[in-house]
């Protein structure tokens, strides 16, 4: 078992509100929410660092990577795993900077993650959004025919 999973497994012991996969999943977003903010520092000599992301960034982006790996079950994981609000992501976070797999500014509080946005509302709409999506890529991968056929652009 990796260190990782050790330490979360302390975690879960003492608070057993989230899964492990919780922790998993926080640590893989967060690596994904740096990405999307051009915030991945260089890899040195000891270790990866990364540059910093606020808790509200954090939160949107765990929304947008949830989404991304889960689609329209995103809410249905997240919930499954204990994470039913922002001050969840929050929680999870300072969870894991008590155990120094995760770093922190002074600045930084749990109270960064309190309402950051409206769980229901914000996994609400994933399905109908990504059906949408869907449709206006298939209507730009189409052309029509003279002859009324359609066919994908570039294969005749």
């Amino acid at each position: 078992m990796s260190k990782f999973w050790k330490l979360v497994e302390d975690i879960c012991s003492k608070d057993k509100r989230y899964k492990p996969d919780a922790y998993e999943f926080v640590l893989q977003g967060l690596s994904f929410t740096q990405n999307k903010f051009k915030r991945q520092a260089p890899y040195n000599a000891k270790h990866f660092t990364a540059e910093h992301v606020s808790g509200r960034e954090l939160a949107c982006g765990l929304r947008d990577f949830a989404i991304n790996q889960y689609g329209a079950l995103a809410r249905s994981v997240l919930s499954h795993w204990g994470i039913n609000q922002t001050q969840d992501f929050g929680n999870i976070v300072f969870n894991m900077i008590e155990k120094k797999l995760l770093s922190r500014t002074e600045e930084d509080c749990l109270a960064d993650f309190n309402v950051v946005y409206d769980f229901n509302a914000a996994f609400a709409n994933v399905l109908a959004d990504s059906v949408a999506e869907g449709l206006r890529i298939s209507r730009k991968a189409m052309v029509c025919l003279p002859i009324g056929k359609a066919i994908k652009r570039g294969k005749a």
